[in-house]
């Protein structure tokens, strides 16, 4: 009880100095543009630090559900260049993406219930029926945001190991799109768009390529019963 009380105070704390001192004019686009040049000449002189001070603020932001987190994945792609982004993106947004869920399960179920309830349901019940396939489609899919799934599935059955690697795997591809998209930094005015119809359209029909699959097999295999 001590514990929670403690992790819920330093959470609350950080939440309270990030709208008090005004920290998110740091995490817009402009911000980050205007301050492009700056961020890749400390990248060259320190890379090894200008990684773990990105991956911790990342991981910070993602864990309180703060925004920021898609311009940081800009971030990384203009900072790191494709492949290094896409692995310290992907790495950072999963870590804190489970630490979201955990603080959700320990820390915020009464409130997560009360804000989500309507979504927990539809989640609770996609879960039971299909499993890790239903949280991968859900991280595929643009259209639900990254936070409310992090809570979300705080209230559910899932172990957070699962919760991880599902994740990892799901959120690959549109880590990769914002990295890849964060290598043109200059020319990029909005963070809307980067998404075009197409694009959604896509990440839809991947998500539900392994959904389709599974129904499919099983469909297969009763017939062959």
């Amino acid at each position: 009880m001590i514990k929670k009380i403690a992790l819920m105070g330093v959470g609350l704390a950080l939440v309270l100095v990030f709208v008090s001192y005004d920290l998110g004019r740091y995490l817009t686009l402009d911000y980050l543009k205007a301050s492009q040049a700056r961020f890749q000449a400390l990248y060259d002189s320190r890379p090894l630090l200008v990684i773990a001070v990105y991956m911790a603020i990342y991981i910070l932001v993602t864990a309180l559900s703060l925004p920021g987190a898609v311009v940081l994945g800009l971030a990384g792609g203009g900072l790191f260049g494709f492949w290094v982004g896409v692995i310290v993106v992907s790495c950072a947004s999963t870590v804190g993406a489970t630490l979201a869920c955990y603080v959700a399960r320990t820390l915020l179920q009464g409130w997560v219930q009360n804000e989500f309830g309507g979504a927990l349901a539809s989640i609770n019940e996609g879960i039971e029926r299909e499993g890790a396939f239903y949280l991968f489609t859900l991280r595929l899919i643009p259209l639900v945001p990254f936070f409310v799934i992090n809570l979300a599935m705080g209230l559910t059955k899932m172990p957070l190991t699962t919760f991880f690697w599902v994740s990892q795997l799901g959120m690959l591809a549109g880590t990769m799109v914002f990295v890849n998209a964060g290598k043109e930094l200059a020319k990029i005015d909005s963070v809307a768009g980067i998404f075009s119809p197409g694009l959604i359209a896509s990440f839809v029909i991947l998500g539900l390529f392994p959904i389709t699959t599974k129904k499919g097999l099983a469909w297969y295999r009763a017939r062959r019963v």
